[in-house]
């Protein structure tokens, strides 16, 4: 895959991922969306939070060049302190300035050396490392919100796979 065909999926599943989320956390109420299954989960808020730190880091910062003060252990210590709404909307607009990023890349910033979080990496490896980061949480969201609606709400992406 060339660069621009990469940073084209890279956008256009960020887009996605970002529509997965927000589907699934306006689903939950506000118990739902802070519950854990144990005391070493996290809720599908506190996974919002570290996406929103994650990408903050690896992509806006680390790639674009933006200042960022990332906070780590308080994205997965918080509990109630955003509604489903609130959390979606500062998703949303750390996405768009990643997509802002993205666009903006040539291959030169793919190939430049970084340190991003301590690892000695390049532009391409942060982007593939926050792309694949925001897919897995992503998963971990859509499936919280499964199971906590059961079948209150049907979640379903690929209705065109349903009779397969």
């Amino acid at each position: 895959m060339d660069a621009r065909a990469l940073l084209t999926q890279v956008d256009k599943d960020l887009s996605l991922y970002l529509d997965k989320i927000r589907h699934c956390v306006l689903l939950l109420d506000e118990t739902q969306l802070w519950w854990r299954a144990n005391p070493r989960s996290n809720s599908v808020g506190n996974l919002v939070l570290h996406l929103c730190g994650n990408l903050s880091q690896w992509v806006l910062a680390g790639v674009g060049g933006r200042p960022y003060a990332r906070h780590r252990s308080a994205e997965f210590s918080a509990d109630r302190t955003a509604t489903g709404a609130e959390l979606v909307e500062r998703l949303a607009g750390v996405v768009a300035g990643c997509r802002e990023v993205v666009a903006a890349l040539t291959e030169a910033d793919l190939a430049a050396p970084r340190t991003i979080q301590g690892y000695a990496t390049d532009g391409q490896r942060a982007l593939l490392h926050a792309w694949e980061h925001m897919s897995y949480h992503t998963g971990q969201i859509v499936l919280i919100a499964k199971q906590l609606v059961d079948e209150r709400t049907e979640v379903e992406f690929y209705p065109q796979h349903k009779r397969e």
